[in-house]
């Protein structure tokens, strides 16, 4: 098994876009509290998104920004698969879940890639919680994620609707995500 090494202290940023070039989504970690902030756009949604992770990459609080200062949307969670609204409502249907899904950036696959042991062949399947951006519709859905080789990977793309195989690069992140897309060099 590869593990990817550990990001540097100035953390990775990312930009892909759309294969038709007309949205781009942007991700940029950093090392905060002893743990990673992702920070990204979606530029398909015209939003904003704040991901607060573990040192080893457990997502712990997802956070969304459409059009005001506060989010629209806040989900935590205890760190052992309970879930719950920034108000303290519990949210029982998204319990057991481990990761979240966006429609509008690869880089959400990212996290369970960096995170996941899985040696070549291997494959694990999870409950995620995908949201649709412009409904705040909060759904939870079985992902699976295999390890072709050493620098693939195939998982599910809802933004697709259909499973693809990706190529990631020395840090685990994707380069491009065929049909939908595209890293862009900086």
């Amino acid at each position: 098994m590869v593990n990817y090494p550990a990001l540097g202290p100035s953390g990775h940023s990312a930009t892909w876009k759309s294969v038709d070039g007309a949205h781009e989504s942007i991700v940029t970690v950093q090392w905060e509290n002893e743990g990673w902030t992702a920070n990204g756009t979606l530029g398909a949604d015209n939003a904003q998104f704040v991901l607060r992770m573990s040192a080893s990459w457990m997502v712990q609080q997802f956070l969304l920004f459409r059009d005001m200062e506060e989010p629209d949307l806040w989900l935590a969670t205890d760190g052992h698969g309970r879930w719950g609204e920034m108000n303290g409502a519990h949210r029982t249907e998204l319990d057991g879940c481990v990761d979240i899904d966006l429609r509008g950036t690869p880089f959400t696959n990212v996290i369970p890639i960096r995170r996941l042991p899985l040696l070549v062949g291997h494959s694990a399947q999870q409950n995620v919680i995908t949201i649709d951006v412009e409904t705040l519709a909060v759904v939870v859905k079985p992902q699976m994620y295999t390890r072709v080789d050493e620098h693939t990977w195939r998982y599910f793309s809802f933004a697709l609707d259909s499973y693809v195989e990706v190529t990631v690069d020395e840090h685990g992140f994707v380069t491009d995500e065929p049909n939908s897309f595209v890293r862009v060099i900086q």
